[in-house]
């Protein structure tokens, strides 16, 4: 396994850990050094927040813990690439790279919704944008997404316009 699988792995059992504990399943970790610094899960439900996305929940409560406001020396393995709010984040935190397992496309043809490409949108238009790397362990990261979104299992309807 390459270093980048090896945190992707990390980043895909906290998106499980999440589905488990009743969130959404998206994971990511942050990686400073070749080494762990922080590790975030999506919360919405249970935190009652809806934008305690992963990657956006890993930022806020790393930096106030660490008292850092910036990420360049950082890589982020996120289970699925950043929505809109959260590859904002990510470019307002000066992130030094992104990798991402899913594409939001994926998500997005999973839960009928209109296809994006959330983080190359926000990215393209930033001049601070971090060097980013998708599809590690994509299968593994739509196969978990299908499992949490089926239908059958009665999982939140698709709501967006």
């Amino acid at each position: 396994m390459t270093q980048d699988e090896i945190f992707m792995a990390r980043a895909l059992a906290l998106a499980a850990q999440a589905a488990r504990e009743g969130d959404e399943p998206f994971g990511a970790v942050l990686v400073r050094d070749g080494r762990i610094v922080a590790e975030g899960k999506n919360r919405i439900h249970t935190r009652h927040d809806p934008t305690y996305h992963a990657e956006l929940g890993l930022v806020r409560d790393y930096c106030a813990a660490s008292g850092v406001t910036e990420l360049s020396g950082c890589t982020l393995y996120s289970s699925c690439e950043p929505c809109f709010m959260c590859a904002g984040a990510l470019v307002w935190a000066r992130l030094g790279r992104l990798v991402f397992g899913a594409y939001d496309r994926d998500y997005c043809a999973i839960r009928g919704f209109v296809p994006n490409d959330c983080s190359k949108l926000i990215f393209d238009l930033s001049p601070a944008a971090p060097e980013a790397a998708g599809g590690v362990l994509r299968a593994e990261g739509v196969a978990l997404l299908e499992s949490y979104f089926d239908p059958a299992r009665g999982a939140l309807p698709a709501r967006r316009p």
